[in-house]
């Protein structure tokens, strides 16, 4: 991968960007946003988008469908250019409840759990799946490389 930007307001996303160099190949710079909410917020795009009337830790909304094991060509997505001129891959929304939650339960930080979510959500913009028991060791192991990276992984907790 050239490069990551991720647009976030409220949290410093550079570092997670920067781990996931290596991670896909394409010919240009590829941007995601983050954003967070809360449980009634996520709740209510969960039922609006998925039909699941729940609170949910994350959900990422691919700009396109793409297979991680090939590039991303620019020339392939023209309409998905954001305002800086880097290829748009998607929105990823997380509950900071949740994630604050779900650190306490696994016994790590809000900031491990914040970035394993966010990861979690750019490996879904990417193309990866955890449907299928095959897909899901994939797209687990390409997490924790990432994570790894930021001395995030669940070895270094």
């Amino acid at each position: 991968m050239n490069d990551l930007k991720i647009y976030c307001e409220d949290y410093d996303f550079s570092d997670l960007a920067a781990a996931f160099g290596g991670e896909v190949a394409s010919d240009c710079t590829l941007s995601a946003e983050i954003v967070f909410t809360d449980e009634e917020g996520i709740r209510e795009l969960n039922a609006r988008t998925r039909s699941v009337d729940a609170v949910t830790d994350v959900l990422s909304y691919p700009s396109f469908e793409n297979d991680p094991q090939r590039a991303i060509c620019a020339a392939a997505h023209p309409y998905d250019v954001d305002e800086d001129g880097n290829l748009f891959i998607g929105s990823i929304v997380i509950c900071r409840k949740r994630a604050e939650e779900q650190a306490q339960e696994f016994g790590h930080s809000v900031e491990r759990e914040i970035n394993y979510l966010a990861a979690h959500g750019l490996c879904h913009l990417l193309g990866y799946d955890h449907m299928e028991e095959n897909e899901k060791a994939v797209m687990r192991a390409a997490e924790e490389r990432v994570l790894k990276k930021l001395n995030l992984s669940r070895d270094d907790i």
